[in-house]
């Protein structure tokens, strides 16, 4: 007789007298709780049995729909009770096994929206030479080189290289973040369109977000981390960087700011923008972004002073950061000097330049839409948590 978990029992298996094994978490005279991290079963013995919380143990029982009934002990190994500060207290009794199954079925959802859309999944390395880290950003150093803080450049690469569509959910890691929204190392999800723009890349994050949504859940909404519900109905809102800094911070002109005072720009945006973005009843794209903040996007062909780059917020949270990519290698390089010049003068760590990027971008890379999205700050807003380390089997603090 195969011996089940009480995760498996289900509708299916009532009236059959099933095996069963688990830890047990709680006693009583005549009974015990079996259980794994997902689920529980109450077990009633036909004899007294003398049972601790905490043992392993294997029973047999006839399975009624909710418990197991003359039951009978197979086997038992002694273990003390799990303490309220261990791994099993975190993932049974705190949620976080039920958010790792959800996990999954969001994962599985992803995949089946790009397999859909006939995207490739691929996989590129963790450890590089030359990080190409955003300039806000520093790298974690790695036996003489660098933990990725995303798989961007390698993906562009397999874009010049001719693949039409990719993604991919990578581990990326970034030096100096931990928070509730930040994790030293991370799942993010990325993906690129050849011979596309921004518009094909908002309609993507619109669906993906919806389907995740209705693969945890049941429902097409989000939930923040104060119980506000956000109904995913399309299209969601648009509001450039200029709108938000006039709306929210009383700043007539972003992009002037961004020019004349950059560090003021940031004070603004933290202070009054992110916090108004915040009170946002539904999903909203923050897009056109002043031109030096253009990271790896291009200069919008209507008005250069600002960038075909976007970012998603819902519930206050910034889910992604997308652009129509930028494929002029001129123009790369130059982003790449002036970056390593400021780093350098701030006394921060200064990275190699990616020679092999830049190599491909002067092949002929083919105009692309790119996003980069948080997966596990999605999956928190999915299941309603309220910090990433309710969503990640280790997180930081647990290694």
């Amino acid at each position: 007789m195969a011996v089940l978990s009480p995760s498996d029992l289900s509708t299916e298996r009532v009236g059959q007298r099933l095996r069963v094994a688990g830890r047990i978490s709680a006693t009583g005279t005549g009974e015990c709780q079996v259980s794994d991290a997902l689920a529980s079963v109450r077990v009633v013995f036909r004899a007294a049995a003398t049972l601790s919380a905490g043992e392993l143990v294997v029973v047999a029982g006839r399975y009624d729909g909710r418990d197991l009934l003359e039951g009978e002990l197979i086997e038992r190994t002694h273990y003390a009770e799990p303490r309220g500060d261990g791994d099993w207290a975190r993932f049974a009794w705190r949620g976080v096994a039920a958010n790792l199954r959800a996990r999954a079925r969001a994962l599985s959802a992803l995949r089946h929206y790009f397999a859909r859309e006939r995207f490739l999944e691929v996989e590129t390395p963790l450890r590089v030479p030359a990080p190409g880290v955003d300039l806000h950003l520093d790298a974690i150093p790695a036996s003489g080189g660098y933990l990725v803080s995303s798989p961007e450049l390698h993906m562009k690469r397999l874009l010049a290289a001719g693949f039409p569509r990719v993604f991919q959910l990578a581990r990326a890691s970034r030096r100096d973040e931990l928070g509730l929204l930040h994790e030293p190392e991370f799942s993010m999800l990325e993906w690129y369109r050849a011979f596309a723009g921004l518009e094909e890349v908002l309609a993507d994050t619109e669906q993906l977000l919806g389907e995740v949504a209705l693969s945890v859940s049941g429902e097409a909404k989000l939930f923040g981390p104060s119980g506000q519900v956000y109904d995913l109905a399309l299209p969601f809102t648009r509001v450039t960087v200029r709108e938000a800094f006039q709306e929210y911070a009383g700043i007539a002109d972003a992009v002037d700011l961004s020019l004349s005072d950059e560090a003021r720009y940031f004070e603004m945006f933290v202070a009054h923008v992110e916090p108004g973005l915040a009170r946002e009843a539904r999903p909203l794209f923050l897009w056109k972004y002043p031109a030096n903040q253009a990271a790896l996007a291009r200069l919008s062909a209507d008005d250069p002073s600002v960038a075909e780059r976007f970012e998603l917020y819902v519930a206050g949270v910034e889910l992604c950061n997308g652009f129509d990519e930028l494929t002029d290698a001129v123009e790369q390089r130059a982003r790449f000097e002036r970056d390593t010049a400021r780093r350098a003068s701030e006394g921060r760590p200064v990275y190699p330049t990616d020679e092999r990027f830049l190599a491909a971008l002067e092949s002929g890379m083919p105009r692309a839409g790119g996003n980069a999205l948080g997966f596990d700050r999605l999956l928190m807003l999915a299941t309603g948590a309220r910090e990433l380390a309710e969503v990640m089997a280790f997180p930081a603090r647990v290694l």
